[in-house]
């Protein structure tokens, strides 16, 4: 939030007010050059230095804001907040440790600060420390009954990030279906409860291999309904379907004019598994694609996603913002590639922006949100009763509903050598990251390793480490108590850049997929690099996305169907080399399918006008 905490001259006051007043209305550039002109005229003018880093937050350049807020917090050493700010841009950066250290300075000079508890639970959080998370948060929620946000974060945290040893997914499911009725019984009588909605989100109920319809329906409901209430209070008539009638459509264009929001028209996982395809393959003479790219980040993805599309949107700041902008779009239908991995993404999806509104699989589960009218998914990877695991309506593309380019992600990287990598028979690579891992599965990978003496496990340290730092000492415990010596099985390996994991695919002998929660990037590398993929088929579309792609390109024979079965499998392949180099010829010829297939495509633009015109 942008404050006023201290004076200054006149010329600078006045830069300085026209700046905040600039930001505040989402006009980012010019309220960052006037902000800019207000430090530059008075160096020491504390409240413009805090101002221009907000504001530079909001736009996305981290370094920037940083370096502002920390010019702020010398001018005034006392200021308790600025450390709050601090704190919040060094945790997203997963610089976790620096973090805490300017939270413990904020609560030295404030101890009973709500604001810094919340954030300290956030860093507790991101770190897989879930129990210090909460009592983080139930401290926040003690000291400021009505900390929407802390509320919000309290009900979101009881589902851990990652599990320990000791963790019961069904009580952490209870804990939150009891924190949600207490958040159901505050926002009664909060107006301003809306606030907070979204701001944490119970993304890892995605990693509990159960159905989730009922719970995320149950919290999809409370944030519409809070979020509609704020739409009706800002005048924002939500758009019927045939209320604008064909007739004014065609006179204003014949084309349909489809939005797709997201924070990650970008390298992103979403962007280039499905939303690029559908982006570049949509017939522009039929279909006005218009992209609302809520973040701030660009790249090469961003700009070929701009040169695209009819209309690309970006830096409107606030969701408040983004809400009129695209309601005055006048969309007639809205995509949201995924809900529940950003906040401002996640408070859209919540209002009624176009007649027709759709989500997809960038989050591979129910929305659970009464204004998604439709979930577009793939044939290839839902189960046959696939349905009932949603709220939305449920539209099925051919295939993967991808479609892919041939070039894409492969070739250079996979020609360099491969960076170190540790001594063994056998690697079997264990791409995923912590939090696809659940405890209960460790005993397959234990039993794996047993049963293969000279293979060796390979790990890959994500950021924030402290979360890899928690897997390895989960799975070393179980190796443990096995039996086996965790070295010589395992090893963890730093994160790698895209060129060097691709070599590290390359000089593999297997592919052990995640179980519960299957990749799909990652597994699309393996595949077109000729890696065997050993995979788990699961009860639900997020723990099929490697066996459907598999499956639909002719190879079931890598594809388990249950636990004991993707053990077995993975120990037949990892110690019969001849059957590996036969897979290997077959998937060069077999992933061909994969790529550049215009059937999905075609599918969605008949849904879309199907909808419309419904």
């Amino acid at each position: 939030m942008l404050r006023r905490l201290f004076g200054g001259r006149r010329s600078a006051q006045e830069e300085f007010a026209r700046g905040t007043a600039a930001a505040q209305a989402g006009r980012m550039a010019e309220g960052i050059v006037a902000l800019r002109s207000a430090v530059e005229l008075k160096p020491d003018f504390p409240e413009a230095h805090y101002n221009l880093g907000a504001a530079y937050r909001d736009v996305g350049n981290a370094d920037a804001a940083l370096a502002a807020y920390r010019r702020a917090a010398e001018l005034v050493p006392k200021f308790a907040d600025v450390h709050v700010d601090i704190a919040s841009l060094l945790r997203e950066r997963r610089e976790l440790e620096q973090a805490e250290q300017s939270l413990n300075r904020a609560l030295a000079l404030r101890p009973a600060f709500p604001e810094a508890l919340l954030e300290l639970g956030n860093v507790h959080k991101g770190a897989g420390d879930w129990r210090a998370a909460v009592e983080d948060f139930r401290r926040a929620v003690s000291l400021a009954p009505t900390f929407g946000r802390a509320r919000w974060a309290l009900a979101v945290a009881q589902i851990p990030m990652l599990d320990d040893g000791e963790t019961d997914r069904e009580e952490r499911r209870q804990a939150f279906a009891r924190e949600l009725g207490a958040l159901e019984a505050w926002t009664a009588t909060d107006p301003q409860a809306f606030r907070a909605v979204a701001e944490q989100q119970p993304f890892y109920l995605a990693y509990h291999e159960v159905s989730n319809r009922d719970l995320l329906a149950r919290y999809g409901k409370l944030c519409a309904l809070l979020m509609q209430g704020w739409q009706l209070g800002a005048g924002l008539e939500p758009p019927r379907r045939g209320g604008r009638g064909k007739p004014e459509r065609l006179k204003r264009d014949s084309r349909i004019r489809v939005g797709i929001v997201s924070a990650h028209i970008s390298d992103h996982s979403v962007w280039l598994a499905f939303v690029r395809g559908w982006v570049q393959r949509l017939d522009p003479r039929r279909f006005e694609v218009h992209l609302f790219h809520l973040s701030a980040k660009r790249d090469a993805e961003t700009e070929l996603a701009i040169s695209l599309a009819a209309a690309f949107h970006d830096g409107k700041g606030a969701w408040e913002n983004w809400a009129r902008f695209i309601h005055g779009s006048r969309m007639d239908v809205l995509i949201y590639p995924e809900i529940g991995m950003d906040p401002a993404t996640a408070k859209l999806a919540c209002l009624r922006l176009a007649p027709v509104q759709a989500t997809s699989w960038g989050q591979p589960q129910t929305s659970g949100l009464p204004t998604m009218d439709y979930y577009l998914s793939a044939q290839a990877l839902e189960p046959p009763d696939a349905q009932a695991h949603y709220s939305e309506a449920l539209e099925l593309l051919p295939g993967t509903s991808c479609w892919l380019p041939h070039a894409a992600d492969a070739a250079p990287g996979a020609r360099q050598p491969a960076p170190d990598l540790p001594a063994a028979e056998v690697l079997l690579l264990c791409p995923g990251t912590p939090f696809k891992y659940a405890a209960a599965h460790d005993a397959l990978l234990v039993e794996i390793a047993r049963r293969v003496p000279g293979g060796k496990l390979v790990f890959f340290r994500s950021q924030p480490e402290a979360l890899s730092l928690r897997l390895e000492r989960r799975l070393r415990a179980a190796f443990e108590r096995a039996g086996l010596g965790f070295e010589r099985h395992v090893a963890f390996l730093p994160w790698q850049h895209p060129q060097a994991f691709q070599a590290i695919l390359g000089a593999a002998d297997l592919y052990l997929d995640t179980v519960g929660f299957s990749g799909f990037n990652t597994a699309l590398q393996a595949v077109r690099c000729g890696l065997p993929v050993v995979t788990r088929e699961g009860s639900f579309m997020r723990g099929r996305l490697a066996s459907g792609m598999l499956r639909h390109i002719g190879l079931d024979e890598l594809v388990a169907t249950s636990d004991a079965g993707y053990v077995e499998l993975a120990v037949a392949l990892a110690t019969d080399a001849g059957r590996r180099q036969n897979l290997r010829e077959r998937l060069r010829g077999a992933r061909e399918r994969l790529f550049e297939d215009d059937a999905p495509v075609r599918a969605l633009e008949a849904f879309l006008e199907r909808v419309v015109e419904r």
